[in-house]
């Protein structure tokens, strides 16, 4: 047996568990129930007429949740053993009239006792976002952040399937997909977003059409056409961050200059054979495209994956990078690949990282 389990064994020895109905009962009667999950867990609802007090600050709160020592309290959690452990806590410190809930806040809705709901998320929401709400660094917050946040992929192909995907699983409330291509079934080893039955099919359209299957709550965006010079501007504005899934340079670099322009973040990947690499360029933080490839290297040492092949499953790596650093950059969350470059090379199995520093005479960003 664990220490943890000798702990808790000892403790039930001590404090009464009550059944969640009963602890409603006692709740009418005048007892004090005290929630002691963390803040984030709140989110997915709290028993009504509880008092939240995270496990952490229950034994210097507690004073001034219950002055009394004689009043009856009784601790609820998600299962029952932090409560259980709470309780021993405030014996401990000389409250008589401690209980657990037994089955914790899990047993206290299957019971169907009252419940008060985050209304910033509706049922469906969270139900479906759970495991984002139980992230502290996420929580309703940060879901409503995503499901508010607008996202531009830029190409419906091999990067941008991937990518697509796990945004919109993840929430993000508007996706748009930019891309003037049909479905055709070379693509199929590798566009995810894409299957037999679209070939032929504009690629935006078969896009949208599995997207909206996945999750109905966001909205995507159609937009047929290519980004050239005397759109990437228009088309780009109002979003929060760009995603590049473009497989030439002339199409990034219009995406750099419009996202200069505009102050928009957007993140880089590109695939070829066994390799891949990926960055996050935020405008006025860092270096931009042209700090990386000024000027487009010569064909022969740039080719198409048309032309040079690419391994099927590399892009959907590079494209859940890709993916990853734009969510954390519309939730602000740890560092992104801002000044970094992370290749990756599948046949060696192996990342690695090169510092990209700012050029000051970039043709790009030099003149900021």
């Amino acid at each position: 047996m664990s220490t943890v389990q000798h702990l808790m064994a000892g403790i039930r020895a001590d404090v009464p568990e009550l059944d969640p109905t009963e602890a409603w009962q006692r709740l009418q009667a005048g007892a004090l129930l005290v929630d002691v999950r963390e803040e984030n867990e709140w989110a997915l609802g709290r028993p009504a007429g509880a008092l939240g007090v995270p496990r952490s600050h229950v034994e210097f709160q507690i004073g001034q949740v219950a002055p009394e020592r004689d009043r009856e309290l009784l601790l609820i959690c998600a299962g029952g053993a932090r409560s259980l452990l709470v309780a021993d806590s405030l014996r401990r410190m000389g409250y008589g009239r401690v209980a657990s809930v037994a089955g914790g806040f899990h047993l206290w809705r299957a019971r169907g006792l009252p419940v008060l709901e985050d209304e910033r998320l509706d049922e469906n929401e969270r139900e479906r976002y759970d495991r984002h709400l139980r992230l502290p660094e996420i929580g309703v917050e940060g879901q409503r952040r995503l499901l508010d946040s607008r996202v531009l992929l830029v190409g419906a192909g091999g990067l941008g399937s991937p990518s697509a995907l796990y945004l919109a699983a993840a929430g993000v409330g508007t996706l748009a997909l930019i891309d003037d291509d049909h479905v055709e079934r070379s693509n199929l080893q590798r566009q995810v977003l894409h299957d037999d039955d679209s070939i032929g099919q504009a690629k935006v359209q078969s896009a949208a059409r599995r997207l909206a299957a996945m999750n109905p709550g966001i909205e995507v965006r159609q937009i047929r056409q290519r980004l050239e010079d005397d759109n990437a501007s228009a088309v780009l504005e109002g979003y929060d961050v760009v995603i590049d899934g473009a497989d030439n340079f002339a199409t990034r670099y219009r995406v750099n200059a419009a996202c200069l322009e505009l102050g928009i973040p957007w993140v880089y990947g590109a695939v070829q054979r066994f390799q891949g690499q990926a960055s996050v360029f935020v405008p006025g933080q860092g270096p931009c495209y042209r700090c990386l490839f000024p000027e487009p290297p010569p064909p022969e040492f740039a080719p198409s994956c048309s032309e040079a092949g690419v391994l099927g499953v590399l892009p959907g790596l590079i494209g859940l990078i890709q993916a990853t650093e734009a969510i954390k950059l519309l939730l602000g969350l740890g560092t992104p690949l801002t000044g970094r470059i992370l290749t990756y090379d599948a046949l060696a199995m192996r990342f690695g990282e090169i510092g990209l520093p700012r050029d000051p005479h970039c043709p790009g960003c030099g003149r900021e």
